[in-house]
């Protein structure tokens, strides 16, 4: 039904929705970069989480959520874009030198970086026509997902000083679904 997926959307939308909120009404925190590029990062990395429980799922007996994987792949990857476009344009000022300089002595972006250009490719081949194109080897090209998700965690890991309560759950949640793809495996043969 379209409006599941438009319900989908709409969630998908909210927390963009409560960011431009808190721009208009002035209430971004003492440090607005920081708080964008934190929920962003926070948003893309749930997102993403969310869109790889989809399959787990999907075999416990839920085979209608496949209809969102894609959708939700592609509004995680909007909101990594979004964090990266903060840090890159409100934080770096656009400074090539300085962001590369960044990326290469902060071992934190270095990793996230690396999610970014991962997820790249899956979101330019998440359309119908390259999974036909690509066959089989579309398959393998999206596993890499899991390495995007993994980078995303340890990033968020790296970054944070001493509360990694959020970081640590984070990497729980993507153990477990690892777990669930490694024991669908073992189980097919």
């Amino acid at each position: 039904m379209w409006w599941r997926k438009a319900l989908v959307w709409a969630l998908c939308l909210v927390p963009l929705a409560m960011l431009l909120n808190g721009y208009r009404t002035n209430d971004l925190t003492a440090n607005p970069i920081e708080y964008l590029t934190h929920e962003t990062g926070d948003w893309g990395l749930r997102i993403l989480l969310l869109s790889l429980a989809i399959t787990p799922l999907r075999r416990l007996g839920f085979p209608t959520l496949i209809q969102y994987r894609r959708l939700l792949g592609l509004f995680a990857f909007f909101y990594i874009c979004l964090h990266f476009a903060i840090w890159a344009y409100l934080d770096r000022m656009l400074d090539v030198n300085d962001m590369w300089t960044d990326v290469l002595k902060r071992r934190f972006i270095t990793v996230g970086m690396l999610g970014l250009v991962l997820m790249v490719p899956l979101a330019i081949t998440s359309t119908k026509g390259w999974i036909r194109r690509l066959g089989k080897k579309w398959q393998q090209l999206h596993r890499l997902v899991y390495v995007s998700a993994l980078a995303g965690v340890v990033h968020y890991y790296w970054l944070v000083k001493s509360d990694i309560r959020l970081p640590a759950a984070y990497a729980a949640v993507l153990l477990v679904l690892m777990g669930a793809r490694a024991w669908h495996q073992y189980r097919s043969g």
